[in-house]
């Protein structure tokens, strides 16, 4: 062919993409031809089309008067301007890398979520189990668990009673929250909130529509397995321990100064608890009853909480081994940690006898503020 020579660096020319006079609805292909160059589009989005600047590997074409580079160029000048003007092409939805997940963005405060591309978000909890220790909130949790209507926390957050947290804020609080839908219920559980004086108006300034859950147990029951705990926690880092007798009994009484034998003061504080919050948003699970027999005390939280009834007797088993229920939840079975159910130690029953009597008067009291009683001993 007459006007073609051997390709140097020279020869790549550039084609500047423009608009021509294709339709505004379609701009699947719109070329303008002139001789072996093409000038294309393609389109960014339905409507628009992209302007871009690339160049054309074709053979070239020996422009044979300086008129036709003239036109040329002052065209090239005049994309080029158009380019330079035009805003860049934005996304409809963010992009988001393979295999990895976009941050959260966090809304307004008083909205309390953050949201997430495929539909979930973080909520701050509508459900709070606020305690007690030693009393089954993890089992509470784990049962609560088997709703689908429920998203857990599955660590214990410690917000509202660590001033570390606190001070952290809402935002940080919001962070350690689960992903759910929109129409799931988010619950945390920390158990030493009931009886830190300071939480019950930190939550109430949260949220003072929330729903509180406390789970409790007979009082001396509740400070033996507190012992026992603490006792296998320093066995294992090789700690000294004391005797629970000598925590218990200090110079022939009870001795007062123990924090556990305060845990189990419960009155005390519901009291507190009741400055802040009706008693109508406080429902309290027997959870010595819980351990006996799951689902009847199950059938009343989803009732407090307004929840659909779903969880059913075929959602526990009883293991002869552990000695207590495990959960079975869409075929797959699971039961609480090795360290739930270990055994108390044995103590003396004089000891025992001064406990029971103790705390004969402190549960009066704090059945005739919650309305019902318990058995305990």
């Amino acid at each position: 062919m007459a006007g073609l020579h051997h390709l140097t660096s020279n020869d790549f020319l550039p084609v500047l993409l423009l608009p021509t006079t294709c339709p505004l609805i379609s701009c699947s292909c719109c070329c303008w031809q002139r001789r072996a160059s093409s000038l294309c589009i393609s389109p960014i989005s339905s409507g628009s089309c992209f302007f871009n600047v690339g160049y054309s590997f074709a053979a070239p074409v020996r422009l044979k008067s300086s008129r036709v580079r003239t036109s040329l160029m002052a065209a090239v000048l005049l994309g080029l301007l158009l380019f330079a003007l035009q805003s860049p092409p934005v996304p409809s939805r963010p992009l988001a890398v393979v295999g990895t997940s976009p941050p959260p963005t966090f809304l307004p405060a008083d909205n309390g979520t953050t949201s997430h591309p495929n539909g979930t978000l973080q909520q701050l909890p509508q459900i709070l189990i606020i305690g007690v220790r030693k009393g089954g909130t993890r089992a509470l949790i784990e049962m609560l668990s088997l709703h689908s209507g429920v998203a857990a926390a599955q660590n214990e957050v410690h917000f509202f009673d660590w001033e570390s947290h606190f001070q952290r804020g809402l935002p940080w609080y919001l962070s350690q929250m689960p992903y759910s839908f929109p129409e799931q219920l988010t619950v945390e559980k920390t158990p030493a909130y009931f009886t830190s004086s300071k939480v019950p108006k930190r939550i109430h300034r949260m949220n003072p529509d929330i729903k509180l859950l406390l789970i409790l147990r007979d009082p001396t029951e509740r400070v033996l397995s507190d012992y026992t705990q603490v006792f296998y926690n320093r066995l294992q880092k090789h700690k000294h321990y004391q005797p629970i007798e000598s925590l218990l009994v200090k110079d022939g009484e009870i001795n007062l100064g123990y924090k556990a034998l305060n845990r189990s003061l419960y009155y005390r504080h519901m009291q507190n608890w009741l400055q802040f919050f009706p008693l109508e948003s406080i429902h309290v699970v027997d959870g010595d009853e819980l351990i006996r027999d799951p689902l009847p005390e199950m059938k009343k939280v989803e009732r407090f909480l307004k929840l659909e009834p779903q969880i059913n007797t075929s959602n526990f088993y009883f293991n002869k081994t552990k000695g207590f229920y495990c959960l079975r939840d869409h075929g797959r079975e699971r039961c609480l940690h090795d360290s739930k159910g270990r055994a108390h130690p044995h103590v003396a029953p004089a000891v025992l006898h001064k406990l029971h009597l103790f705390f004969h008067e402190p549960n009066k009291k704090f059945f005739e503020l919650v309305g019902r009683t318990f058995n305990w001993k």
